[in-house]
């Protein structure tokens, strides 16, 4: 059996690893190939091209790669061809994958992918490519997958790996001794984003809320995980620039950071996720260029945009957008969290009940619904 798989980003890595292994389990002498990262690597898997050279992302630098980005897929769909590969599943990156995925199709190749793109939100028309591309679609959001059963295309929901992974009860307490954060403090984690445009607009703003927090409440304290080295120099550089805070800047951990914290400031994002498994209460708030918010919100057909949100299908946190994105809107926010305590642990419940929808061992689902679809 051989098994053609691409990903692109550090993302897709885990999910194909976990893919791999719960295949390999029904289909030991599996031979998996194509493009995959270093946990993909260790378990054998044979990739052709490294995957960081798809990690592109914006407009401008896709543009620029172009011509490379097409010879590379032109190369893996003939070596995928030419190998005889029994199914090919493409992880994420849909804008390389699904035109990969359709021309293996119309080669006769099955074909799956592996984490919807956010046609549900915006692009709705690429619902036809995709139904054009793959015998099947794997979502990990059971609104994903209604919305592709509207559609005619076949899908299964087969839940989120970090739900998995994560467990119900966070422990806070651990948490906080790893950080060396007091257990008594009451604590807010502030998460501006992990690029640098979203840190820009986003990490002054942030600064500003926890002076205007701890203005009410004095005994607060922060925590501000850097993404990395270039975050950390520009956040650095933005707290130089503001009034001393009691705030702890930490490389990475954001995990650790948002379970060792009382509430969550955060940009949105896929981190909004993790925050609810961790069952954080958050605001979530975000900020773009004044031209690019005008375009995109009349694309954007969703009534939501944090992921706590869309899984409830209803606002159980607060979204603060754009020019409402001031210090006193999310500071007010924020500490009505601790101003209502019976809030938070209400918000919490239907965290819990989310985790436990979306706790489907996730790696075995996938491979069960690939494995059917390779006995059809």
């Amino acid at each position: 059996m051989r098994i053609g798989m691409v990903v692109g980003e550090a993302s897709g890595d885990i999910l194909g690893a976990g893919l791999i292994e719960a295949l390999r389990r029904h289909l030991p002498g599996a031979h998996f190939l194509g493009v995959g990262g270093p946990r993909m690597l260790a378990l054998g898997f044979d990739s052709l091209y490294p995957q960081d050279r798809l990690a592109v992302m914006g407009y401008v630098e896709p543009l620029k790669r172009l011509p490379e980005l097409l010879r590379m897929r032109g190369r893996l769909k003939q070596h995928f061809i030419d190998s005889n590969i029994d199914l090919f599943v493409g992880i994420d990156s849909p804008d390389f994958n699904l035109t990969l995925e359709q021309a293996l199709r119309e080669a006769g190749i099955a074909t799956a992918h592996y984490v919807s793109p956010s046609v549900w939100a915006w692009k709705q028309k690429r619902i036809v490519k995709i139904a054009r591309a793959v015998d099947l679609m794997l979502t990990l959001f059971p609104f994903e997958a209604e919305f592709y059963r509207r559609h005619g295309v076949a899908v299964e929901f087969v839940g989120h790996p970090l739900a998995d992974e994560i467990p119900l009860q966070a422990d806070a307490a651990a948490a906080r001794r790893e950080l060396g954060v007091d257990a008594q403090a009451q604590t807010v984690a502030l998460l501006p984003g992990s690029r640098g445009g979203e840190v820009k607009l986003l990490g002054p703003v942030f600064l500003q809320t926890a002076h205007w927090c701890l203005q009410q409440r004095p005994g607060l304290r922060f925590l501000l995980p850097a993404a990395n080295s270039r975050r950390r120099q520009q956040i650095e550089q933005q707290l130089r620039q503001c009034d001393p805070l009691p705030l702890t800047l930490i490389d990475g951990q954001s995990h650790t950071v948002m379970a060792a914290a009382d509430a969550v400031l955060m940009a949105s994002g896929t981190t909004t996720l993790e925050a609810l498994l961790l069952k954080k209460p958050m605001v979530v708030a975000y900020k773009m260029a004044a031209l690019s918010y005008a375009i995109i919100s009349r694309m954007v057909k969703s009534d939501y945009i944090a992921l706590p949100n869309l899984l409830a299908q209803r606002q159980l946190v607060p979204e603060i957008l754009q020019s409402a994105a001031t210090p006193q809107n999310l500071g007010r926010a924020l500490l009505d969290y601790f101003d209502r305590p019976a809030q938070a642990a209400a918000l919490q419940q239907h965290y819990r009940d989310i985790h436990r929808q979306l706790r489907c061992n996730a790696s075995e689902k996938a491979a069960a619904a690939v494995l059917k679809l390779i006995g059809e």
